[in-house]
């Protein structure tokens, strides 16, 4: 990036990637922006085909017809080269479930199996999230599970602040399109990441916060039970606020 003019047209070649699948801004930190258009590559030059038709961008326009919304927004997605993840990962991991799904988990990235088979939630921490959900009464097919970013980072490090930046974006239109009665955000950078607070999981989880009308839920993310499995029945004790609370609203 050499001059000013350079820079416009790196910009608005970002602008028209978001834009043809239905976002309006991308709510990038100046800091960061510069660094994101000198390594974004020119996508149409990478062989990608053209964005298909339009994702409706209003809440609720989605209704009639959110597995296609979603397959759209998963194929106009192709394989997003947006941030430094792209250039390890193997596979973009979407996510998956019941496109009509009252209740939504919320993770932080994908791991190494999620990497490889391309699924959230899969490898050991999967086992965890699965068997919570089946205690919950429900099966993975009745819930939708996706992540903060779709690629995984380098030797499953933090996410940092400008991947889940220029990401974002696309779980917000996931969110969108499912409308979900309640989402459960798992794990730190989940939580902060939907609500704007920053204040420790610990403090965070258990109380009902919100997330553009929708009620979310922070708890601890599956890997950290692995680690810390005295904290389990805290976990419990949040899905059970949100079972409870999914009854009172039917």
């Amino acid at each position: 990036m050499n001059n000013k003019t350079e820079l416009i047209k790196e910009l608005k070649k970002a602008m028209e990637f978001y834009r043809e699948i239905g976002f309006e801004q991308i709510p990038v930190r100046k800091d960061a922006l510069k660094e994101f258009l000198i390594k974004t590559p020119d996508i149409k030059k990478q062989g990608e085909e053209a964005p298909l038709s339009r994702v409706p961008e209003k809440s609720g326009a989605y209704a009639s017809n959110k597995e296609k919304a979603l397959k759209d927004l998963q194929q106009e997605i192709g394989s997003c080269r947006l941030c430094r993840l792209s250039k390890e990962r193997k596979n973009i991991v979407f996510g998956e479930g019941n496109p009509d799904a009252e209740l939504m988990f919320i993770g932080e990235g994908p791991g190494r199996e999620e990497d490889l088979q391309a699924r959230p939630f899969v490898g050991d921490a999967g086992k965890v999230l699965t068997s919570l959900i089946q205690k919950m009464g429900l099966k993975r097919s009745d819930v939708y599970i996706a992540n903060i970013i779709k690629c995984r980072p380098p030797s499953n490090r933090d996410p940092e602040e400008d991947e889940m930046t220029t990401c974002m974006p696309f779980i917000e239109k996931q969110i969108d399109i499912i409308q979900p009665r309640i989402i459960i955000a798992l794990g730190r950078i989940s939580a902060h990441n939907l609500t704007g607070n920053k204040i420790p999981i610990s403090k965070l989880r258990g109380k009902f916060v919100n997330y553009k009308g929708i009620p979310v839920m922070p708890t601890f993310h599956p890997a950290y039970l692995m680690r810390n499995p005295k904290d389990k029945w805290l976990t419990w004790e949040d899905a059970q606020k949100v079972i409870e609370k999914l009854k009172k609203e039917h």
